[in-house]
């Protein structure tokens, strides 16, 4: 892979690993760093000759893999800190108020699942990701996948109707 090919896929998968590290770390500027540190390690396992597939599922791979390096070193974050630190994964969530609410609302009700179910979560609906591309990034088999995705699902569904939300 070229420096032009690489840059091309920094531009089409960027805002997408941006908005996967926020929605596991909650702090802009962490996501961000880790951001930086995922297409670091896709360029410097691109330069020692190797070849990657699938540059989507390698990237996820890789930032899944930094936020849970991270939280093995960090070890926790009050709630409090996190839903201080506002939401705008689109960019747009900032000048809209009722988008900025929206948005930690979800966070909040987020935050309030099993850290497996909100992972499988936002993957799915946030990320976008099919169940298959989920299965390849967590090194599990697509029907876990989808059996996961279904639970937590219903466990969101529970989680908005015991706060108030239709579902």
């Amino acid at each position: 892979m070229d420096k032009r090919t690489f840059g091309a896929s920094y531009l089409k998968y960027s805002d997408a690993i941006f908005r996967h590290c926020y929605f596991r770390v909650y702090d802009r500027e962490l996501a961000r760093d880790l951001t930086q540190q995922t297409f670091t390690r896709a360029w410097e396992y691109l330069s020692k000759g190797k070849i990657i597939k699938n540059m989507r599922a390698f990237l996820y791979q890789t930032a899944r893999n930094l936020v849970v390096d991270y939280f093995r070193s960090k070890r926790s974050i009050s709630l409090d800190t996190l839903l201080e630190k506002g939401f705008e994964p689109s960019g747009n969530a900032g000048r809209d108020p009722e988008k900025q609410l929206e948005s930690r609302e979800v966070q909040f009700l987020l935050l309030k699942l099993r850290a497996a179910d909100r992972e499988v979560i936002v993957m799915r609906y946030i990320d976008g990701l099919k169940p298959r591309e989920i299965a390849s990034i967590t090194k599990e088999n697509t029907n876990v996948v989808s059996v996961r995705l279904y639970r937590a699902s219903r466990a969101f569904r529970k989680v908005c109707e015991e706060h108030g939300y239709d579902s």
